[in-house]
Formats: structure tokens, C-alpha cells, sequence
């Protein structure tokens, strides 16, 4: 349904002086999602997992540049495709409540996303209204403005979007952060049966817990890149390839709970070989001289030298 390949995207800023720069914040990205397959992103703040969603979607400020290719359903995603496709193909459940409309209600705007994926009125109240009561939202809540919601009420109108959208990839950024236990789990199981419906779901998350919970594969970003993709059930197991996925596994509090040492590269000080070069407790001289590629080893995509297969 999906394919990324060799995604840059870099941004024009002008610095003291005017002296103008390129500030590359993505590079060499590589992901992929097939129909009825729920992918979960990962990485820490920082590393592209919503610049990502935003070039899906044709958002990107107008001081982007993007090399690399995008494939949805076998055909390049231009700007313009982007556009056409947005909101009806491609639907984006935002990180930031402040997307919902403030002079709307947040019942009509969830019914006008049921409206535009091409359901009448009626049905498409109806599904607000059942989708509301899924996720334990107050019978008057359709006639609240979001001002008069909740941190997590607003939170969970949002994820109610990608409920009512007929879309074929749903990209979820960062969902659940400030919900209650029991609807984190309900999101996630919708968000599971958006994929098993046939659709292709993106979870963006820092919470690997969760994304292990329903992800059929992970992809973990790291400084703008893709340095790993696994299968979920490849946590836990030892089949984990890249070092800082490795770390990030041992972080976990059910885990060893051992923090990373130091911190990711900004984009304006990338190591000009492996991103995780100075952090990494399996660096050699050569891994400071290139970039590593993108290598296919045990049934995974890894950016690491050492990766053996």
C-alpha cells in the first residue's frame, strides 16, 4: 500500500548575517506499510516520526525540500496527489488537540469526517454518536465546544476521526499520552481493527509498550532515520539487530532499566558516518567513515554494520 524510500527532507533557514543554510532532518528514510498491516514508529523526540506523517499528508512548510520517493497504491505521491488524497485515502489522527475546530462542535466535526469519506448525514451521526459512547464521552459531549473539554476528552475525539474515516492508512501520531489505561487499550484494539479490516495503520509513539501491544512490525527512527524494522515478536526474543534498538529495549522498567547514554545528534551536528556512532558501546573506526545502509539481515531491515546475519 505504502512504500518510503530514501526520504530526505531538508529545510532553508537563514541564519545570522541572512546567511542562508540547509538543515537536513530527515535523510535516507525508509518504511513501508501493506494493506491490513498496523505499522508502529518509535524513536525519541526529534527524530521524524511526525515530519514523516506530514509529508504523507502534503503539510509541509513551504520551506521544504524532499528527495526520495513515496508510493501509496503503487502510484507516486505528488504534492498534488497528496492533496487530493488527504482526508479521504489518507487520514491523520493529530498529536495536539489544538486541530479541532474551535468554533465547532466536536460532535458535527467528527460526523463531517464520516460526511466526507462518503457517508449521508444520518449514518454518519449515528457512527459519532456510537464511537463517542465506545470511548466513554459524556451523552452531551457531540454539543461541547473543545474549550469545554477536557485534556483527554479532546484527546479522545481526535482518535475518534480515524473510527469514522473511510480511509485506506490511517496515521496515528501519538494517540493515547494523557488517556486513561482503559482507553489507551481501547484505542489501540480500534486502531488493531482498523488493520484488520484491511487498512494500513501508522502508530507514531514513544510508548513501545503500547505499540508492541497491536504492531505487526516496528520501525524505530533514530536522528532522521530508519535504523531498524522488526517484528513485533521480535522484542524479547534476541533478534533485535540495531544497538539502540537494543538500548531502548533494556530501558524498558520490566526490563534490565538501563538508560542511554548521551543523546541524539542535533541536525545541525550529524556525525558524518552511523547517527549512533558516539553513543553506541559497538563503535569501530569504521563505522565513522559512511553511512551504514539499509541491509536485509534475519528477516529484518537494519543501518548497522555490525548487524551480523
Amino acid at each position: 500500500m505504502l512504500t518510503i524510500a530514501n526520504l530526505s527532507i531538508t529545510f532553508t533557514q537563514y541564519d545570522q548575517g541572512l546567511r542562508r543554510k540547509q538543515l537536513a532532518v530527515i535523510s535516507d528514510l525508509d518504511l513501508s506499510v501493506q494493506a491490513g498491516e498496523l505499522v508502529a514508529v518509535v524513536g525519541a523526540s526529534g527524530s521524524g516520526k511526525s515530519l514523516l506523517a506530514h509529508a504523507l499528508l502534503g503539510i509541509l512548510p513551504a520551506n521544504a525540500q524532499l528527495t526520495g520517493t513515496m508510493e501509496f497504491q503503487g502510484a507516486p505521491l505528488t504534492p498534488e496527489r497528496c492533496q487530493a488524497l488527504r482526508g479521504s485515502a489518507i487520514a491523520l489522527v493529530p498529536q495536539s488537540v489544538g486541530y479541532l475546530d474551535p468554533l465547532m462542535t466536536v460532535g458535527r466535526q467528527v460526523q463531517r469526517v464520516g460526511q466526507l469519506n462518503g457517508l449521508p448525514a444520518g449514518p454518519a451521526k449515528t457512527l459519532m454518536k456510537r464511537t463517542f459512547n465506545r470511548y466513554d464521552l459524556p451523552a452531551q459531549t457531540p454539543r461541547r465546544y473543545p474549550f469545554q473539554l477536557s485534556g483527554g476528552m479532546a484527546r479522545r475525539v481526535l482518535v475518534s476521526t480515524a473510527v469514522v474515516t473511510q480511509a485506506d492508512l490511517v496515521i496515528a501520531d501519538e494517540p493515547t499520552p494523557g488517556l486513561h489505561p482503559d482507553v489507551v487499550t481501547e484505542t489501540l484494539n480500534h486502531l488493531r481493527e482498523l488493520a484488520q479490516a484491511g487498512r494500513g495503520v501508522i502508530l507514531i509513539t514513544h510508548d513501545i509498550d503500547a505499540a508492541l501491544q497491536v504492531a505487526d512490525r516496528v520501525a524505530v527512527f533514530y536522528a532522521g532515520t530508519t535504523v531498524e524494522i522488526a517484528a513485533a515478536q521480535d522484542f524479547g526474543t534476541g533478534n533485535l539487530r540495531h544497538p539502540y534498538t537494543q538500548a531502548l529495549w533494556r530501558s524498558l522498567p520490566q526490563n534490565e532499566f538501563v538508560a542511554v547514554s548521551g543523546n541524539q545528534p542535533s541536525p545541525e551536528n550529524l556525525p558524518p558516518g552511523c547517527l549512533f556512532s558516539d553513543r553506541c558501546p559497538q563503535v569501530t573506526t569504521e563505522c565513522h567513515q559512511a553511512r551504514p545502509e539499509f541491509r536485509f539481515v534475519r528477516q529484518g531491515w537494519v543501518r548497522c554494520i555490525h548487524a551480523e546475519s
